[in-house]
């Protein structure tokens, strides 16, 4: 470090000094913006610039300059995707409606390992965005399982689903409600929840699971 501190001519004092500073408001806040721009472009399947991201981020109540989400999705290196319509794809909406709302029709559970949702979110480990898979238990709204990846692929959601179920004894036809994400509606996360028995239920499509968990 001594040497690295006197090629950049700057004092071993004040390189520990900057080390210990505190976070600065204004950092924390681009943090903060930097997850719900990372949610947005996903939402939009990459295809939103920043023009659009702003006018969504304002549109939901967010008081920022259109350079400042310049600013911060190019750190992320996100950038809008031009989508080319070539054809008309007749399966796609098929594929959206796949799967129904089980959960909205029963009555709310009155014990453990009666109904769970999984969720996927972002989270920031050393400097570097990951995606967080996890699985609470709606009765008790404890975490039961949960896995940490690079990547969002059914991988990470089953890994966090066989965490949940590792050491319970489950019962009947037990409610997992997660949104419609590829993660949760692929054929592989679907012989998982067959194998432990349990019951897949959906949200409506365009909508996420969070409201289910946060609120």
């Amino acid at each position: 470090m001594k040497y690295l501190c006197a090629w950049l001519e700057v004092s071993r004092s004040g390189y520990y000094d900057w080390c210990k500073r505190k976070i600065s408001a204004h950092a924390l806040e681009d943090q903060q913006l930097t997850e719900k721009i990372l949610d947005i472009h996903q939402r939009s399947c990459g295809t939103y610039g920043s023009p659009r991201v702003h006018v969504t981020l304002q549109a939901e109540g967010y008081s920022i300059g259109r350079k400042r989400v310049e600013r911060l999705m190019k750190e992320q290196a996100l950038v809008g995707r031009v989508v080319k319509i070539t054809r008309r794809q007749p399966d796609c909406k098929r594929f959206k409606a796949h799967g129904h709302n089980i959960k909205r029709l029963e009555p709310a559970p009155t014990k453990l390992n009666q109904a769970w949702v999984g969720n996927v979110t972002y989270l920031k480990v050393k400097g570097k965005w990951r995606y967080l898979a996890t699985v609470m238990d709606t009765y008790s709204r404890h975490i039961l399982g949960w896995s940490l990846g690079k990547d969002r692929t059914v991988n990470l959601t089953i890994r966090a689903l066989n965490h949940a179920v590792k050491g319970r004894e489950l019962g009947k036809n037990l409610l997992f409600h997660t949104d419609r994400g590829i993660e949760y509606t692929a054929y592989k996360f679907q012989c998982e929840l067959i194998k432990h028995g349990m019951r897949h239920s959906v949200n409506r499509p365009g909508h996420c699971s969070y409201g289910v968990i946060f609120s």
